[in-house]
């Protein structure tokens, strides 16, 4: 017993430390890989609420089965406010990049161009997409920063850390937005509530006075 309780604190910690690290390496946020059947006719959409100054990569490719013809399509991605950043038309595959400048849901619609898609029927797409830690080069970042093996895996598990640790912020800023207006609209239900009961009162009480006159007018009371 006396032998245990000599251990050093870093000997007990460190299995603990690892395993913080390993729960943030299978929590960390990685690329989607999507696929969408577009119709020959109508619009398919993709979207994800991302939070401010988080970087986006994605990748798309058309695939098809008949190598000789190659289905074209558009793309076109939308900020939460409607601002176009990336649109392209008549293509088989291509890449958008941007970092967000406001929260809320990003919208990356695709379809099919149907007057150079004769007969085609379905158009399959492939869409790679990155949100923040998962769109960084590390093969680049590796190379400047001269870094390989456990060092290199340390630093992404660091980036994925403070990427877990910007999420909780945003969703705690989140839950205090709608907290706030939960009580905004409850305050107002109650209002409404308390008016609504007053105006009953009030015509009730209106409707007594009147039949009240009426009856005493025709002299039945």
């Amino acid at each position: 017993m006396a032998a245990n309780a000599n251990v050093p604190r870093a000997v007990i910690y460190a299995p603990l430390f690892f395993v913080i690290l390993l729960w943030a390496s299978s929590n960390a946020p990685v690329g989607d890989a999507i696929w969408l059947n577009l119709p020959s006719t109508g619009t398919k959409c993709v979207s994800e609420e991302i939070q401010n100054n988080v970087v986006v990569l994605a990748d798309y490719v058309v695939v098809s089965e008949n190598h000789g013809h190659i289905p074209t399509i558009s793309v076109k991605v939308t900020s939460p406010y409607g601002n176009n950043l990336h649109h392209q038309e008549n293509v088989t595959h291509g890449q958008f990049a941007f970092t967000t400048q406001e929260a809320g849901n990003y919208l990356a619609c695709f379809w099919s161009d149907g007057h150079h898609n004769h007969g085609s029927g379905e158009v399959s797409v492939n869409i790679d997409w990155k949100t923040g830690i998962a769109a960084k080069d590390w093969e680049s970042v590796a190379r400047k920063e001269k870094i390989e093996g456990v060092e290199l895996e340390l630093r992404k598990l660091e980036g994925a850390v403070e990427a877990i640790h910007e999420n909780l912020l945003y969703l705690k800023s989140r839950e205090a937005e709608m907290r706030t207006m939960s009580e905004t609209t409850n305050g107002r239900v109650a209002w409404f509530s308390i008016m609504s009961l007053g105006i009953c009162i009030t015509v009730s009480s209106l409707q007594v006075w009147y039949l009240k006159r009426f009856f005493q007018k025709k002299k039945l009371i």
